[in-house]
Formats: C-alpha cells, sequence, structure tokens
C-alpha cells in the first residue's frame, strides 16, 4: 500500500480539495482522508498529482509504449496497427497500455501507402502480425461496401477495439487524386462497426471529409481538417453530431513542415530519448502542406471547443524516421498540451482532452480519473500544470497499474 500525501490533486477534471490518495495493488483504494497504518509515504509537497495521460492517436510498438511511459502517458490508443494483444501488455507494467483499430479500412493504393516511398518505414518490417505490431498492415484495400464489411467483421474478430476508416484524397499530403473509398463504402463500414457494437473514427484532414464522416454517422474525428479554417457551417455540424475531434496539432505543425525542435531543446525530454528519436524529433517532419496556416487550425480548435466539442489529445506519432518525424512516443503528449493551450484552451481543459476526455470517449471506464477503485495509472509532476501547462514535463514519478515506475 502506498500513499502519496501533501500533494495537489487534479483528478481528470478539476483539483479537488484532498491531498492524499492511496494505492493498493492494481487500484486507487483512497482519496482524501488519513494515511493507513503501514502504507509506504511519497510526499508529494509542492507536486500535482493527476491520472495517467492518454494518447489519443498512435501507430506503437514495445519501443513505443515504453517510452510513452516515461512521459507519464499510460494508454495509447493506435489508429492503424496490429499484432498487439491487449491482455498480455495491461500485464506488462514497463509499458503503457494500449487499445487498438487493427488494419484500418482504407481504398486499395490510397492512405496510407502514399506516407512510405519504398513500401514502408526503413528497418520496419511490414505486416499487421509482426511481433510488436510496429508494421504498418498489408494494403488490402476496400473497393465496395461489400468488401468494407467484410473487413469490419474480420478485424472485429481478430480484437479491434474500435474500427478506423481512412477518408483520404491526398489533398493535404501530397498526393492529389489518391485513390480514395467511395461514399457507401465508407457508409457500410461504419453502419457494420455499429451493427458489431463497436465505434467507428475516420481519418479526416479536410472539411470536405469531415462532412462526409459526419453524414455517415461517424463517431469521432481522429485528426483535424487543415485545409481551410473553421466556419460556422462545419463548426455547427461537428458540434450537433456530438463527435469527438482528436486535433493532433503537433501532427499537423509536421505536416506543415515544421519540426519538434523545440520540445527536443527541453531537457526534460532530451533526457529521456534515444538518439534516433532525438533525431525524428529535431529533424524531422512530413512537409506535405507547407501552405497550410497553422494558426487557422488553432483558430479551429478554439472554435470546436466554444462550440462544446470535445476535443482530445493525440499525436499521430508511429516510428523514428524524419520523414515522418517531429514526433515522439510520449514526449508529444506534453508538445500536444501546450499546442491546446496556445490554441486558447486553458490548461485544466488541455489536461481533461488527455485524461478524462479520452477515457469517456473510449469507454474507458478504470482510467482517465483519479476515483476510489479506478486504476492506479497516475503522473506526479512538480509545479502545477493547471497554471502553467509545461509542468506536465516536469515528472517526478509514474504509476501504472499502481507499479511505481523506476528512474524518476
Amino acid at each position: 500500500m502506498t500513499s502519496i500525501e501533501n500533494v495537489r490533486i487534479f483528478d481528470g477534471e478539476r483539483v479537488i480539495s484532498a491531498r492524499t490518495v492511496v494505492i493498493e495493488g492494481h487500484k486507487i483504494v483512497q482519496v482524501g482522508g488519513k494515511t493507513p497504518n503501514g502504507a509506504t509515504v511519497v510526499d508529494g509537497s509542492g507536486a500535482t498529482l493527476m491520472p495517467g495521460l492518454i494518447d489519443g492517436h498512435t501507430h506503437t510498438s514495445d519501443d513505443g509504449l515504453k517510452n510513452a511511459l516515461l512521459f507519464g502517458v499510460t494508454t495509447e490508443l493506435e489508429m492503424q496497427g496490429g499484432g498487439h494483444d491487449p491482455k498480455k501488455i495491461d500485464n506488462r507494467d514497463d509499458l503503457a497500455d494500449v487499445r487498438s483499430a487493427g488494419t484500418g479500412l482504407g481504398a486499395p493504393g490510397g492512405h496510407p501507402a502514399e506516407l512510405f516511398p519504398e513500401g514502408g518505414p526503413p528497418g520496419v518490417p511490414t505486416g499487421a502480425d509482426t511481433e510488436d505490431g510496429s508494421g504498418p498492415p498489408p494494403d488490402e484495400g476496400v473497393s465496395n461496401p461489400q468488401e468494407a464489411i467484410k473487413l469490419v467483421r474480420r478485424v472485429v474478430a481478430d480484437g479491434a477495439d474500435y474500427v478506423k476508416i481512412m477518408i483520404e484524397d491526398g489533398s493535404t499530403l501530397g498526393a492529389p487524386n489518391l485513390p480514395a473509398l467511395s461514399n457507401d463504402t465508407i457508409v457500410a463500414g461504419v453502419a457494420e462497426a455499429h451493427k458489431l457494437g463497436k465505434m467507428a473514427v475516420a481519418h479526416a484532414l479536410s472539411v470536405r471529409a469531415f462532412e462526409q464522416a459526419i453524414d455517415a454517422k461517424i463517431d469521432g474525428l481522429v485528426h483535424l481538417f487543415i485545409d481551410q479554417p473553421a466556419d460556422a457551417k462545419i463548426v455547427r455540424k461537428i458540434a450537433d453530431a456530438d463527435v469527438f475531434v482528436t486535433a493532433c496539432l503537433c501532427l499537423n505543425r509536421s505536416i506543415m513542415g515544421e519540426t519538434g525542435a523545440e520540445l527536443a531543446a527541453d531537457k526534460r525530454v532530451s533526457s529521456k530519448l534515444s538518439k534516433e528519436w532525438l533525431d525524428t524529433l529535431r529533424h524531422g517532419s512530413l512537409n506535405h502542406y507547407p501552405e497550410g496556416n497553422f494558426d487557422d487550425v488553432l483558430g479551429s480548435v478554439l472554435a470546436l471547443h466554444k462550440a462544446g466539442v470535445d476535443i482530445l489529445v493525440g499525436t499521430d506519432v508511429s516510428v523514428a524516421v524524419r520523414y515522418l518525424g517531429g514526433l515522439a512516443h510520449g514526449a508529444s503528449v506534453h508538445h500536444e498540451l501546450q499546442l491546446l493551450v496556445r490554441a486558447g484552451l486553458t490548461p485544466a481543459q488541455a489536461l481533461r482532452a488527455a485524461t478524462s476526455v479520452p477515457a469517456r470517449r473510449f469507454s474507458l471506464k478504470d482510467r482517465g480519473r483519479i476515483a476510489e477503485n479506478l486504476r492506479a495509472d497516475l503522473l506526479l509532476v512538480d509545479g502545477d500544470p493547471t497554471r502553467n501547462i509545461s509542468d506536465t514535463l516536469s515528472i517526478r514519478d509514474v504509476w501504472r497499474r499502481g507499479a511505481r515506475q523506476p528512474g524518476h
């Protein structure tokens, strides 16, 4: 049993009056009150305790999950991949937990094929059944509604936690006229996911793709449109549909040619990453849409937030290669939090976007908040990130399912 005392507590929604959290085994067993006799005491003076962070958009591997945990990211939501055994990973307290869409629905030769000039990232095997799940899945694109239904049934049978659908014509990814799914195929894929009790989420980077996804009854958008600023019409359509948007702002910067060099310059980041990941962060970017206006993207986030749309933190980080770069597992979640605050969210609102909001939207009922009987996925940081969002990187301790992580 461990008691974290004298600590400011952000419970996933707000700062609460309690100053003590007790964990035993895998769970939080007490919030507030006196420390039980015999408990190991952790003094949280000058620090803030919050739920472990959730990255709402990744493509991951054991290496990625290990790095994520170093930065207090205790859950990654994978948006295409495979090879993960969630139950096996759930019992490994040296890795972040993971949920996955498995193989996404896309057109033959369509997204994400244009991102890989030689069929896949250098040194990364292709195939969804690679040992660590790091390789992109094979290009099995679907050409019609019947094929979409068949693939949805297969990925759900294989254990997908939700279904991802690619709505992408390549216009913002340097690949105009990229093969894309027909509208009927998208509608069929979403409907089949719902029939099987799964949420359907969409890759979409344009206003047109957003509208198409919403008309197909999608549950969430795991990107933000970057081809134009939000206007009242699209904001209202998104809000009325009650869908969530995972903004992936650090990814959008990368698409527009920016690197993560500023983040890498922070010693709280550079001290934890390998040379390979630091190189990717410092020097890499997708750079497919340099004509984009990032200030417009920030404005779109704020407009959606003000309209009541749930905004989630996500990075779209994958592997350590420069042409997919400017991002790093774990570290970029903190960058995303900073960018949400830059967009106009308060620090507390940004923190919700990485804790309670993704937990609610993805039905992760055992995490994302600090409350009794929930998983003891916890992050202890020096300072007060509800006032200064950069304090999330001042990591003092991380607990994953109650296991205190070494090296902090």
